[in-house]
């Protein structure tokens, strides 16, 4: 890569999102947050379960800014987080210096989550606040931390399911299927950049791509493009 490409690699990235998709994405999160903030009141020692409310941000950005990014399926969230939780549970027990519990929750948690195809980036956060709030949680219990990330898991998925629904029935989560064998039914044709963003926000706006994700883009912007 020459100088002038790595400059220009730190720039944006490509983003066809209309200015409209991104204020309603910012304003389901909002939602989404204070919804969960008030639910998490009526529990058991309501004030605590503020502590997660850090791996619950970033994981709202996620769900409504890219809901088709499989780091958000049902199962990466629920998974990811759980799994996350443990091991960040386990490491502030059994290893004293805190700085190498963090360190050691957050890679067992990436590998765990790798091996369980439940990659969510925001499980690695839920796993050091385990650490950094060990003494807390400890005085309270593993049974209470359980519940704790449980709950939370609960209601952050729920409220997905609510409003992005709202704002596009469909949106999430989404139904990924392997192609058959013989499901060849579209012609590849010349795409250009415009075909590419009419694809992007037909699937409903910023989209991180897996391979099943990337063949739908194709496939809807080569439809897009025989069609003009």
């Amino acid at each position: 890569m020459n100088l002038k490409d790595l400059l220009l690699s730190f720039g944006p990235g490509f983003d066809p999102v209309p200015l409209a998709e991104k204020i309603r994405s910012a304003v389901a999160a909002l939602f989404g947050m204070l919804l969960l903030g008030e639910a998490l009141r009526y529990l058991p020692d309501g004030g605590h379960p503020l502590i997660l409310f850090a791996s619950m941000a970033a994981a709202s950005v996620l769900l409504y800014a890219l809901p088709h990014s499989p780091m958000v399926r049902p199962w990466a969230l629920v998974v990811g987080n759980l799994l996350s939780g443990a091991l960040g549970w386990l490491c502030s027990v059994y290893i004293p210096d805190p700085v190498i519990a963090a360190a050691c929750a957050v890679g067992l948690a990436t590998l765990s989550m790798h091996l369980t195809h439940s990659l969510h980036p925001p499980g690695a956060a839920t796993a050091m606040i385990m650490v950094a709030n060990a003494e807390q949680i400890h005085h309270l219990g593993w049974m209470w931390a359980a519940g704790v990330v449980l709950a939370n898991i609960v209601f952050v998925l729920l409220l997905a399911l609510a409003i992005n629904n709202l704002i596009h029935v469909g949106r999430y989560p989404v139904l990924h299927r392997h192609p058959a064998p013989t499901d060849n039914g579209f012609y590849p044709a010349e795409l250009v950049l415009e075909d590419v963003e009419w694809a992007l926000r037909k699937m409903g706006g910023v989209t991180d791509v897996d391979e099943e994700e990337l063949l739908e883009i194709f496939k809807l912007a080569s439809e897009h493009a025989r069609e003009k």
